[in-house]
């Protein structure tokens, strides 16, 4: 367990997770990145254009179900306008716009095409991969891919034996296995948001600490949506009093705190307390 208030990297683990992830961009002509709509700032990884330099890529704002749809528009103006990519909100559960995220990437790899044309190269599918912080979405939206079409075309000349290659359009090859961007972070703040997301492992932070800052961060723009959920009329919103409500004790007539921090983590990431985006909209 990593000390109270403050969240563990591991610069070695990372280090070697960074050249793995640039060897396998290396290989592709589109890259997806997915965000949490929940963080959309903080689930971005602020050097992905030195990981895939000049390569078109498509921005999916994914679990758009746990947030507002105006909020989500808004971010989405936000982020195509500061990333100049195309953004496209999306869900885990929806298949609706599977066929739409297919038509971009087609769209973005013409330049690609052409480029091979131009140096007289056989055409062939082009090549994507989806990437993203851990636990944002990016398997769910490579199965929804592949159910398109489960034809594995294994490895491909030039290409590392180990990769697995999935056609899912004829002229799209999708690496089956998700870039996982290294959760490197100096910012503290943008850690902890992703750690109340799920998207840092469990040893690296202190669930008392996190559920507590994240009352915090809800508190600044949904402290009535956070007053109805846990029964708190006029009592300040801390984790104390929200385990005198549900008249959780341990002994000593102490609030049982551990227990407390982890229902509160737990109401969040799957939506109870409401639509909640942590990030603040830029000034």
């Amino acid at each position: 367990m990593c000390p109270s208030g403050h969240i563990h990297w591991y610069p070695g683990h990372i280090a070697k997770a960074q050249r793995a992830l640039k060897e396998k961009l290396s290989l592709v002509d589109v890259v997806v990145e997915v965000l949490d709509a929940r963080i959309p700032l903080s689930s971005a990884y602020t050097d992905v254009k030195s990981l895939c330099p000049n390569k078109p890529r498509l921005i999916l704002m994914n679990k758009v179900d746990l947030v507002s749809e105006r909020d989500a528009k808004e971010w989405k103006r936000i982020i195509e306008k500061d990333s100049e990519c195309p953004v496209f909100l999306t869900s885990s559960g929806s298949q609706k716009d599977t066929n739409a995220i297919v038509n971009k990437i087609l769209e973005l790899s013409k330049p690609v095409f052409v480029e091979l044309m131009k140096k007289q190269l056989l055409p062939r599918p082009m090549r994507t991969m989806v990437i993203g912080m851990p636990n944002v979405g990016k398997s769910s939206i490579i199965n929804r891919l592949v159910k398109k079409s489960k034809t594995k075309v294994g490895a491909k000349a030039g290409v590392t034996r180990q990769q697995q290659w999935v056609r899912v359009h004829s002229k799209i090859d999708l690496l089956d296995t998700p870039g996982i961007i290294p959760t490197v972070q100096d910012n503290q703040e943008a850690a902890l948001k992703l750690a109340c997301v799920n998207s840092i492992g469990e040893n690296a932070y202190d669930n008392e600490h996190v559920a507590r800052e994240l009352l915090r961060l809800m508190e600044s723009r949904y402290e009535k949506m956070l007053r109805e959920y846990y029964n708190l009329e006029e009592a300040d919103i801390t984790l104390e009093n929200v385990a005198l409500a549900r008249n959780w004790i341990v002994k000593g007539a102490e609030p049982d705190l551990e227990r407390t921090a982890a229902y509160i983590l737990l109401n969040f990431r799957s939506g109870k307390i409401g639509k909640i985006i942590l990030d603040e909209f830029p000034i």
